[in-house]
């Protein structure tokens, strides 16, 4: 690492630390309510307000402009939210009699741990995503989480520790060796749970919205190839700093012997992260670019 990598890497933690800190100093409430202020004013100045318009039209066809611009501050007022929270995660209370943390369906992943039975848990980056790993770490003994690391080290270790404080204590790294330790971890019984609702280049292809999206095929193919339950996490922002996360019953898989049981399990699992963006579509991650890039430009858009 060069002089300069190492000084700018610097310079970046001290911007995360002082944005921790700022947070922290505040109550759990207040934080979220700042973080919605803050990106509301903020974020419809970034570049990521156009990526989200146009990623709402695609999904909403019908809306009215005065439709995307009232669901594009929702969603700045959610994101900001989580930008408050993230720092205070280790706040949140996980009890079952919790005021903040509504649960349902943990049943399910208490009886695959019971049995020992290794599952593929997905979930998408709804409300404040973040807490559902510390959902599934309180019900299940051995699951891998994956991540994807920050390009600061430095931040990232301080993700990783901050993780930890809440009990997330076992994490995969995406991509490389992580992939085959999550493989290793299937086979010696143990869960995984990835996120599964973002762009991979070297996915599949497979409807979203009415258009082929590349997909994670990842997920899918580990559940066919262990023939693991495919187990569904949801999350949704009631009000403030309170959600409420869901469990849900195990996708239908194919048999894996047909040719097409991958691409068609890739569609059930985009088919079900749909049907949940239009029930909650304030609180999804639209600044993502999910389809092909063409779209995204400024005279596409407006054409």
């Amino acid at each position: 690492m060069s002089f300069l990598n190492s000084l700018g890497f610097r310079a970046e933690a001290l911007g995360w630390d002082a944005y921790q800190g700022l947070f922290r100093s505040m109550s759990l409430e207040r934080a979220s309510d700042f973080g919605a202020a803050l990106l509301k004013r903020v974020g419809p100045m970034t570049g990521v307000q156009h990526v989200a318009r146009v990623n709402m039209r695609i999904a909403f066809p019908e809306a009215s402009e005065r439709e995307l611009n009232a669901l594009l501050v929702e969603m700045w007022d959610n994101f900001g939210r989580l930008l408050g929270e993230f720092p205070n995660t280790h706040r949140f209370d996980f009890s079952p009699d919790s005021d903040q943390i509504e649960t349902e369906g943990t049943e399910i992943l208490a009886e695959l741990d019971h049995q020992g039975q290794p599952a593929v848990l997905i979930g998408g980056h709804f409300a404040n995503w973040e807490l559902m790993a510390a959902v599934i770490v309180r019900h299940m003994r051995d699951c891998r989480i994956t991540y994807r690391h920050a390009n600061n080290p430095l931040i990232d270790q301080r993700i990783i520790n901050q993780r930890k404080a809440y009990g997330i204590q076992i994490l995969a790294p995406k991509g490389g060796h992580g992939a085959k330790e999550i493989m290793a971890a299937l086979k010696a019984g143990a869960s995984v749970a990835l996120m599964n609702d973002q762009k991979m280049n070297d996915g599949v292809g497979a409807p979203f919205f009415g258009r082929e999206a590349m997909t994670a095929s990842g997920p899918s193919r580990m559940a066919l190839r262990y023939d693991c339950p495919l187990v569904p996490m949801t999350i949704i922002r009631k009000d403030g700093p309170r959600f409420k996360i869901k469990v849900h019953e195990p996708l239908d898989k194919p048999d894996k012997q047909d040719p097409d049981a991958i691409p068609t399990l890739v569609a059930r699992i985009n088919r079900f992260m749909e049907d949940e963006i239009r029930r909650a579509p304030a609180q999804w991650f639209w600044v993502h670019r999910r389809f092909e890039k063409p779209l995204y430009r400024k005279d596409a858009a407006s054409s």
